[in-house]
This record gives structure tokens, C-alpha cells and sequence, in this order.
């Protein structure tokens, strides 16, 4: 839209099946967005309108609402879905807190997409060769591309706790600051877009792929969520002596019973399981435990003010808005009906076969439409619209032949 037309307050109206498009380009049936397919308004959040610092070109980007034209929200639209579940706890007298880790690889550009990614030459001449991780030093050869990014991040508004190097190779991760969880879903869209156009600029490709590459680990969207009382401001999962709380229980509790039934949410793609298919630090278990990483809930070692569980299953590949949607809908779930944890989890364990989650895309999409439960807090239409949609990315994944089957496969008798 021109500039002139946004200032004049000129509606903008899209097809209510856009936001059923599936990541190939295609759409699902209509009676899936309604069988006329209608318009939806692209509503700007005011507090989130940005001149685009990285672009020559004077640009600007306005994060929306789709709401439908009688004005109430779109049960499609992920951000809608999220305004929806803090409703809910402000309901109760309660604000949730949330914030977000996000992990990514910056690699050399890919132009033949059957070649495997590899880092790029930095400014020592070198590609990385996967012996920085954590290192002080291990970004300095992208240094120009960084300095970037954090300039932008600042005009943008968007503040940042500690920045590192992951342990894969050329893969980074950065803390997001802690806050209202629409905020920080905005915030973790706006990083995620602000990283591949600087990437861009700099002749790189950043991929926010959950397993990017083989024998590497994968890119994770940890979420921290805490809540606290809106009337005091205090922090409900720590009662007045620091010791946890019957609602911090009943959270966890919560975080359980929906894991498995939304795994398909946090891992939203085919390539999710690649990476939760080698479980330390990517935990596919609904296990909750005190700082342990290799359950799907961990508890930070923190003081009780900041006492907080973290959901480690989303991917970097995660929908934020619907990510952290699902999410806390799950924890509001268990204070609701006040659902007891399993007992916390220490060092290494098996897990209980009723604490497992979904392995494949296939297997989650099939538990996703048993789910009471999903319909119960995400509406019929956007669940069976969701199915829909994932259900044509895996076929289209299933009608292409991989190099590993032609390669092993081909000699067998």
C-alpha cells in the first residue's frame, strides 16, 4: 500500500483463505475458509508500524489483525488466536509472561537446494568448521552482517538479552527480553524477518529450519513462560516463602495433558522431527523436570520471583503467535481443572509411554484431529483449516523421491 493511502485510513481487505496458504503456494478446499472465500481487514497494530532500517528505499512494515469485516477477529488468524488466550487469563485476574529463544544458522547462499547448506567465508577467508561454539570470538569473521543486525534491531525496537554462538556450525541463538506475550510474538516475527533481509544484503542465507543440517543439532524456539496477578504484579507460581504454588502445579499439569495433542503446532513441518528425533536438548517428551534438558519442561534454576517453565519442543520453524497460543492455553487448561503434574523427572530416564509425543508430522496431524481438546480451545475452523493445510505440505513432501532412497534403496533386491 503507498503511504499515502495507509495514512488516508484506507481499508486493506484480503481473501480469508490466504491465511490458510500452505507454504508450497496452494490452498486447501474453500470449505475450509469458507465456501464464498470472502474478505477479511487487515487491521495495523499501531504500536507496531516501522520504517524498514536496512531497506534504500524509504519502506515500512505494519504487523496487522485479520478481522472479519463485522469486526470481531478471524478464527484463522494466529494472532487472533493469541489475543484470544490472554483474554482468557486477563479473565482470571491474570497477565502470563513470556519470553523466547530463537535459534538460527547463517550460511553461504544455496542456489542448487539438492547441495547440502554450508557457512559462509567470513572475513578471515575461512568457513567455519563447527569449534566456536560459545565462543567469544566465533562471530567475528560475520562481523559486518552482525553489526547490522543489531543496529536494525535497536531501530526497530527491539531489545535483546545475550546474543551467542550455538553449537552448531555458523548457528547462532539470541534471547529475547521478557514480556507481554503479544509483544514478544511480534517481536520474535520481526527478528526472524529483519535477520534473512539483512542476510541478504550481506550476500548470506539465514535458515530458521528446525535441522537444517545432518549430524548437526537442530534450531529451537524455547518458550519461558511465567504468570503473574495483574492487581499486584507478583509472580503466582511462588507463594509469599519462595515454595511453589498448587497453580504452578497445576500448569505444568496442563503443559502435559496438551503437549502431545498440539506437538503438531510446535513442530509445524515435515523437517520439525528431524530434529526431535535425536532427544538431547530437543526433547520430544511431555517430561517435566528441575534444569534438566532433556525433558520437554524444564524449570531454570532461578530465585522465586522468576520462577518459570520452559517449553522446549517448538522449533525455530514455529508459528510464534500460534507457538506461544498453544502454549499457555495448555498451562491455563490445567489451573482451570486444576490437573496435577507427573512427578519431576532427574538425570537420565526413559520415558513413560504416556508422556511420549508424536515422532512424525503424519502421526501429530493424526493426534491433532482426535483432539477435543484443540477444537475445545482453537475453534473447529481454524483446527480442520490447520489439518488441512499440513495435511497437502506432507503429500506434497510424500510425491518427491529423496537422495538417501535413490542411494540406498535402489540396489536392494
Amino acid at each position: 500500500m503507498t503511504a499515502e493511502g495507509f495514512l488516508e485510513g484506507r481499508r486493506l481487505q484480503l481473501a480469508r483463505g490466504v491465511l490458510l496458504q500452505c507454504i508450497m503456494g496452494g490452498y486447501p478446499a474453500a470449505r475450509f475458509y469458507g465456501s464464498d472465500d470472502g474478505d477479511l481487514a487487515l487491521v495495523a497494530e499501531p504500536t507496531q508500524i516501522h520504517r524498514l532500517p536496512w531497506s534504500d528505499d524509504p519502506r515500512a512494515l505494519a504487523i496487522c489483525d485479520a478481522d472479519e469485516l463485522t469486526g470481531e477477529s478471524s478464527s484463522l488468524s494466529t494472532r487472533g488466536q493469541l489475543k484470544k488466550v490472554i483474554a482468557r487469563y486477563a479473565a482470571r485476574g491474570l497477565a502470563p509472561v513470556v519470553a523466547t529463544e530463537l535459534e538460527f544458522f547463517v550460511f553461504a547462499p544455496n542456489t542448487d537446494p539438492t547441495q547440502p547448506f554450508r557457512p559462509p567465508v567470513g572475513l578471515d577467508g575461512r568457513r567455519e568448521d563447527g569449534q566456536s561454539a560459545f565462543s567469544i570470538s566465533s562471530n567475528n569473521g560475520l562481523r559486518p552482517f552482525f553489526n547490522e543486525v543489531y543496529k536494525c534491531m535497536a531501530a526497530l525496537g527491539l531489545p535483546r538479552d545475550t546474543f551467542m554462538h550455538e553449537m552448531g556450525v555458523s548457528q547462532f541463538e539470541i534471547n529475547l527480553l521478557h514480556g507481554d506475550p503479544l509483544l514478544l510474538a511480534d517481536q520474535t516475527f520481526l527478528f526472524k524477518h529483519l535477520l534473512k533481509e539483512v542476510a541478504l544484503k550481506h550476500g548470506l542465507t539465514v535458515v530458521c529450519m528446525a535441522k537444517p543440517l545432518a549430524h548437526t543439532p537442530g534450531s529451537s524456539m524455547h518458550i519461558h513462560q511465567s504468570i503473574v496477578d495483574i492487581g499486584s504484579g507478583k509472580n503466582v507460581f511462588s507463594d509469599e516463602s519462595g515454595q511453589p504454588t498448587a497453580m504452578f502445579r497445576h500448569f505444568i499439569g496442563g503443559q502435559q495433558a496438551g503437549m502431545a495433542d498440539f506437538t503438531a503446532l510446535f513442530a509445524p513441518n515435515v523437517n520439525s522431527y528431524q530434529r526431535l528425533c535425536h532427544p538431547y536438548a530437543s526433547p520430544n517428551n511431555a517430561c517435566w523436570s528441575h534444569d534438566n534438558r532433556a525433558a520437554g519442561l524444564r524449570i531454570p534454576a532461578s530465585a522465586p520471583v522468576a520462577r518459570r517453565v520452559e517449553n522446549r519442543l517448538p522449533g525455530a520453524d514455529a508459528n510464534p503467535y500460534l507457538a506461544i497460543a498453544a502454549s499457555l492455553a495448555a498451562g491455563l487448561h490445567g489451573i482451570e481443572h486444576e490437573l496435577e503434574p507427573s512427578e519431576a523427572i532427574q538425570g537420565e530416564f526413559e520415558v513413560p509411554d504416556n508422556l511420549s509425543l508424536p515422532c512424525t508430522l503424519h502421526a501429530a496431524l493424526e493426534r491433532l484431529k482426535r483432539s477435543q481438546l484443540a477444537r475445545e480451545l482453537f475453534g473447529q475452523e481454524f483446527i480442520e483449516g490447520y489439518i488441512a493445510s499440513k495435511t497437502m505440505e506432507l503429500t506434497s513432501f510424500f510425491d518427491e523421491i529423496t537422495p538417501w532412497e535413490r542411494r540406498v534403496l535402489a540396489a536392494q533386491a
